[in-house]
C-alpha cells in the first residue's frame, strides 16, 4: 500500500496558487461551520429586513431609532438585508452542496469502477457500457430531470449533482485497477487467498487515492457551479435561504447600474472558489508525480 511521502507534500506546499487556495477553502469552511453567530445578521438565513436600509453602499452606518448605528461592509439589497451576512450564509450551502455531491460520487464511482476494473468479463462490459451511456448525457440537463421528479429544494439538488456526477470518478477508478490487478502484489494477495474486497480496498484503492483526490477536487468545483446555476434558474436554494446562485439571481438586472456590486460579489465568490479547487487539483497532481 502507498501512502502520502513527506516529498509529495513538500512539494504540494512548495505550490503557492494551492496553498493559498487551500488556506481560502479553510476560511469558508470554518464562515460556514460557524453560522449565525459570526455573521453581522444573525437571524435564520440572514434575511432580517428593513426597507428603510435599502440599497445602502457598501462601507455605509446606518442608524437605528434607538440611537444604534450598524456599519454593512458590502452594502444591502432592496429589502434591507446585509449583504455580508447573506454571502456568509450561502457559504454553507454551496460547500455543502460540494461536499455531499462529491460524496455520493465518490461511492458510487469507487463502487462501480473498482467492481469494473477488478473483475472485469461481463461485468466490466456492462458497467463500462452504462458508464457510457451515463457519460454523453449532459449533466445540467439531468440535473435538470432529476430535480424536476423529485421537486425543488436542497436536498433534491444534493442527490442530483451527486447522481451525475460519479462517472468521472468511476472511469478514472476503473482504469487504475485494470493497471493494478496485473500487479505482482496483488498477484500475491490473491495466491494467499485474501478476499476480492480485502484486495480491493486494503491493496489496490489505496495506490489510486491520488488521481481519486484530484478527480474529486474537479468534481468539487463543478457541484458549486452547477449548484449556482441551479438555484440561478429558480430550482435549487429555495427564497428565503441565501445561495450564491439565487442571490445573482435577484440583481442580475442591476449588473450595470450603480449597484452592480449586489451582483459582482457573489459572482466572485463562485469564480474564487471555483479557481481554488482547480488550483488544488493542480497541486494534488503535481505533488503526486515522481
Amino acid at each position: 500500500m502507498s501512502s502520502a511521502s513527506p516529498s509529495s507534500l513538500n512539494r504540494y506546499m512548495r505550490h503557492t496558487p494551492a496553498l493559498v487556495s487551500t488556506g481560502w477553502i479553510a476560511v469558508l469552511i470554518l464562515i460556514a461551520l460557524a453560522g449565525p453567530s459570526i455573521r453581522p445578521d444573525a437571524s435564520p438565513n440572514a434575511n432580517a429586513q428593513n426597507l428603510e436600509r435599502s440599497l445602502l453602499e457598501p462601507g455605509a452606518t446606518w442608524e437605528a431609532s434607538d440611537g444604534s448605528a450598524q456599519t454593512f461592509w458590502l452594502g444591502t439589497d432592496r429589502y434591507g438585508r446585509d449583504v455580508l451576512s447573506r454571502l456568509m450564509a450561502g457559504a454553507a450551502i454551496s460547500l455543502g452542496v460540494g461536499f455531499t455531491a462529491v460524496f455520493i460520487s465518490l461511492l458510487i464511482g469507487i463502487l462501480l469502477g473498482a467492481w469494473a476494473g477488478y473483475r472485469g468479463g461481463w461485468v466490466d462490459a456492462v458497467i463500462s457500457w452504462w458508464i457510457q451511456v451515463v457519460w454523453t448525457l449532459p449533466t445540467l440537463l439531468m440535473v435538470l430531470a432529476i430535480t424536476m421528479a423529485f421537486g425543488k429544494g436542497l436536498w433534491q439538488v444534493f442527490l442530483a449533482i451527486g447522481l451525475t456526477m460519479w462517472v468521472d470518478v468511476a472511469r478514472v477508478v476503473r482504469g487504475q485497477f485494470i493497471s493494478l490487478r496485473e500487479m505482482e502484489f496483488i498477484q500475491a494477495a490473491k495466491a494467499l487467498g485474501y478476499s476480492d474486497l480485502r484486495i480491493m480496498l486494503r491493496h489496490m484503492l489505496p495506490n489510486a487515492s491520488g488521481p481519486i483526490t484530484v478527480i474529486a477536487a474537479a468534481n468539487f468545483a463543478a457541484a458549486i457551479l452547477i449548484e449556482s446555476g441551479l438555484s440561478f434558474l429558480g430550482y435549487g436554494a429555495q427564497i428565503p435561504i441565501p445561495s450564491w446562485g439565487n442571490i445573482i439571481q435577484e440583481h442580475y438586472h442591476l449588473i450595470t447600474g450603480s449597484h452592480a456590486w449586489l451582483a459582482i460579489a457573489p459572482g466572485a465568490l463562485i469564480v474564487s472558489v471555483v479557481l481554488a479547487f482547480t488550483f488544488i487539483g493542480d497541486g494534488l497532481r503535481e505533488s503526486a508525480e515522481p
